[in-house]
């Protein structure tokens, strides 16, 4: 079988990512089934198979620690290769940092049509047709992408994770390219986690519930907490909540800090300055808890609840808690 769909894979602690599981989604339903996924890295032949368990029957693999620390033009002569070589016409990945980078430069390396942060993807005769916020998610935009190859990058959680539908997958081994001195220089030597709150992190996690300067101290923060976890929610935190030093700035959300997009975003105590709703107005569902009916975070959310947050947000988890039998 002759893919016309390559689905550039991330790995996450030596597995595919959530947000790849979510490209994969996207690329079925735009190629009509004809996927075949890429995986990258250090540990990419073993996490290429897994590709199988969610319908992908053919999958390769560059195991090659270098690549993991190398800058992106490292990366994209090996996918384009790949993608010339199955005779793919469509390249997806997703919208991280990483996945920006690489179709930069496979505008050039593969010569293809590229867009990113897509929220919407739909197939027409000829290309795909995306949608994507723009200026900080205050105007969204469409556009036709045309001609024989077209690469798009998808925001984590704008789409659903595909389902396991396992098959045998083929995993071919793609050969490491010559690289200069200038591509193997840099060496990862570690990673270290940033801080975060108990459940997942702000950005793999579907629930993510933030506090603002309206909790009004540092130990009412746990609040927002006590909500999130009982939700299985990631922790946010507004900037002067940060600024404040109540919580570190890896919690921060907006537009120096995280931008998230999960599935319900909760917003408590926020009063959502543009710089805020910038990193979180894409959510699917935005609920926003604030004492000021006025507030510009009720502008953007889905559903209000104005009142006092700490009468609301205790009876709210209790309600959680007892809906899930925790």
């Amino acid at each position: 079988m002759t893919p016309n769909a390559l689905v550039v894979g991330e790995l996450h602690d030596g597995h595919l990512a959530a947000s790849t599981l979510e490209v994969i989604g996207v690329a079925r339903a735009l190629a009509g089934g004809a996927v075949a996924g890429l995986v990258l890295g250090a540990g990419a032949k073993a996490a290429a198979s897994e590709f199988g368990r969610f319908g992908v029957p053919e999958a390769y693999a560059l195991d090659d620690p270098h690549l993991d620390a190398a800058p992106a033009g490292a990366r994209a002569a090996p996918v384009a290769a790949t993608a010339r070589e199955v005779g793919a016409s469509l390249l997806l990945t997703a919208s991280t940092t990483a996945g920006r980078d690489l179709l930069g430069r496979l505008a050039v390396a593969w010569d293809a049509a590229v867009a990113t942060g897509v929220t919407e993807a739909t197939a027409f005769e000829g290309g795909v047709r995306v949608r994507r916020p723009v200026f900080g998610g205050r105007a969204t935009e469409t556009i036709r992408l045309e001609g024989s190859r077209v690469a798009i990058a998808t925001r984590p959680h704008a789409f659903a994770a595909v389902a396991e539908s396992p098959v045998p997958c083929v995993v071919h081994e793609v050969p490491a390219p010559v690289l200069s001195e200038a591509y193997t220089a840099p060496q990862r030597t570690g990673v270290a986690v940033t801080a975060r709150g108990a459940g997942p992190s702000l950005t793999d996690a579907s629930i993510v519930v933030s506090g603002g300067r309206g909790v009004r101290a540092p130990e009412n923060f746990r609040l927002v907490e006590e909500l999130a976890a009982s939700l299985g929610a990631a922790v946010g935190a507004s900037r002067a909540v940060t600024d404040a030093g109540w919580r570190p700035t890896s919690f921060q959300v907006g537009q120096t800090g995280r931008a998230v997009s999960p599935q319900l975003y909760i917003a408590v105590g926020i009063s959502g300055a543009i710089q805020h709703i910038v990193g979180m107005v894409s959510s699917r569902v935005i609920v926003a808890i604030n004492s000021d009916a006025s507030a510009p975070i009720f502008r953007v959310a889905d559903y209000g609840i104005v009142g006092d947050l700490f009468q609301i947000v205790p009876a709210l988890t209790a309600e959680v808690r007892r809906v899930r039998g925790a």
